[in-house]
């Protein structure tokens, strides 16, 4: 891809030590197989690095257009996507989700007692759009496994016969964690939000997608099934053995990708190339439009990257104890389907006061910062996230190259 860093006002001889990091730290040493680094500023592509190889097993390399699963990185894709229908007026943030999901008018909460007993209550207000859209809904992760094998199998990317309105009914009859609004915990919440478009919009979510997201901004690429003619670009899986040495997870050519499945996960579910992905961070950083195409208002991007956690607090004091994210706690609010820092002091890290972000399970990640105007893209599939902490490292090595 053709870059322009002086344009994009960064130091090209700095940024390129984004890719020498990366390959002389992890790939050299056998910690990845490979990744891939897109650094934007003011519109303009200041850097694009694609280090190692996607496939060690056939050799073939990190490309352009190489295809990662980007898992937790889908949750912003569906909150922009319920963020269109919004916009339409069809559904306000304070509204409960039983408004369109009629079987969780019964919800129940889980309260525990001292002694360790539990009871279940009614909750003190009905779970909200705002809750699901921001992980404040009392729901967990445990609808997402097999019954056979509870806790140890995942079925995100759809391994048995599975919708979003059947995980929505299982979860009418789940008690909530706590009562909605407490507290903070990561969860299949923004799987109820892609039933939720699919209830405003009268379309299947894929369908919808295509038709509001990825057409629009040209995300060719972006999807929950890597067809035959693209598998060759289909990036395999790696987590690490007990001597921390590289070992596959997931070969491309046998991977659930490969063929259609009827759980489309707004939580996890999709595939994407950096370019893509950098597409629709750029379209965020621009205030929801790209090359003409307008997806979102600014003032409803702006929206969503606010924080939106009572009186501006931040996760470590909301998130649950056994709660995990993919980005740290330390003075990080949350908004809508994405994390909001409250500014280098708070986070301890570089960067600015209400930039926004997430990652997803193969250690995947993006920011955007409306300060310097700046929105970066990082892929790679390691599993598991926060083995390594790449976003600190990345955002040390990106903000030293910021020249004007």
């Amino acid at each position: 891809m053709k870059v322009n860093p002086a344009v994009a006002g960064m130091d090209e001889g700095r940024l390129d030590r984004i890719d020498e990091h990366l390959r002389g730290r992890y790939v050299e040493p056998g910690k990845l197989a490979g990744c891939q680094v897109a650094v934007a500023r003011h519109g303009q592509l200041a850097h694009f690095g694609s280090i190692g190889v996607a496939d060690a097993g056939r050799g073939v390399p990190v490309a352009e257009d190489t295809i990662w699963r980007i898992y937790s990185m889908t949750k912003p894709i569906t909150g922009v996507a319920l963020m269109t229908l919004y916009e339409r007026g069809l559904f306000q943030l304070g509204d409960p989700v039983s408004r369109f999901i009629p079987s969780w008018r019964e919800m129940q909460v889980k309260e525990r007692a001292p002694d360790g007993s539990s009871r279940l209550v009614e909750p003190e207000r009905p779970v909200s759009v705002r809750d699901v859209l921001m992980h404040t809904s009392g729901i967990g992760y445990e609808a997402l496994v097999d019954p056979d094998e509870r806790g140890t199998r995942p079925v995100a990317i759809g391994e048995r016969d599975f919708t979003l309105e059947a995980l929505c009914e299982q979860l009418a009859g789940t008690p909530l964690h706590f009562h909605p609004g407490r507290h903070w915990l990561y969860s299949v919440s923004t799987d109820v939000c892609a039933r939720l478009v699919e209830v405003l919009s009268g379309a299947r979510f894929d369908e919808y997608l295509d038709e509001a997201i990825f057409g629009p901004l040209g995300m060719v690429d972006t999807g929950f099934v890597v067809p035959d003619d693209k598998v060759a670009r289909f990036a395999a899986n790696y987590g690490r053995d007990r001597a921390k040495a590289l070992r596959e997870l997931e070969d491309p050519m046998t991977s659930p990708y490969r063929a259609p499945r009827r759980f489309l996960s707004g939580g996890g579910g999709l595939v994407s190339t950096t370019g893509d992905y950098l597409r629709f961070t750029q379209m965020l950083a621009n205030g929801g439009e790209l090359d003409g195409v307008r997806v979102l208002s600014r003032p409803t991007v702006a929206l969503m990257a606010t924080n939106h956690l009572p009186g501006g607090g931040t996760l470590r004091e909301f998130a649950l104890p056994s709660a995990y994210g993919e980005v740290g706690f330390e003075g990080m609010g949350f908004g809508l389907t994405m994390a909001v820092a409250k500014g280098p002091a708070e986070t301890g890290v570089v960067g600015s006061a209400g930039e926004f972000m997430w990652g997803g399970a193969a250690s995947t990640l993006f920011w955007v910062d409306p300060v310097e105007d700046l929105t970066v893209v990082f892929m790679t599939q390691f599993m598991p996230s926060g083995t390594f902490d790449f976003r600190a490292q990345l955002k040390a090595l990106v903000y030293a190259a910021i020249v004007d």
